[in-house]
């Protein structure tokens, strides 16, 4: 019963933690994800050291960038980032 209610504090945590698309995003993404893996594998021990593991190693871009561009003829190009 105590690790349930553990996990369901630690998985409650992680879901109300403001999510927003700065520079640091690849930390809280890699957090969140290591989090994850470490509370199934291991549970909250393993969401605590996955957690950390994730902030270090960081994790995937949530957000794309547009980059546009004028080409030699005149012509606007964008790509996403």
């Amino acid at each position: 019963m105590r690790k349930a209610l553990l996990t369901g504090v630690a998985a409650t945590a992680l879901l109300l933690a403001p999510v927003t698309a700065t520079s640091g995003e690849r930390h809280v993404t890699g957090a969140a994800i290591g989090a994850g893996v470490g509370a199934v594998l291991a549970g909250p021990p393993g969401a605590v050291v996955g957690g950390v593991i994730g902030a270090v190693v960081k994790g995937p871009r949530i957000t794309q960038r547009r980059h546009c561009w004028i080409g030699k003829s005149g012509r606007e190009y964008c790509d996403w980032r």
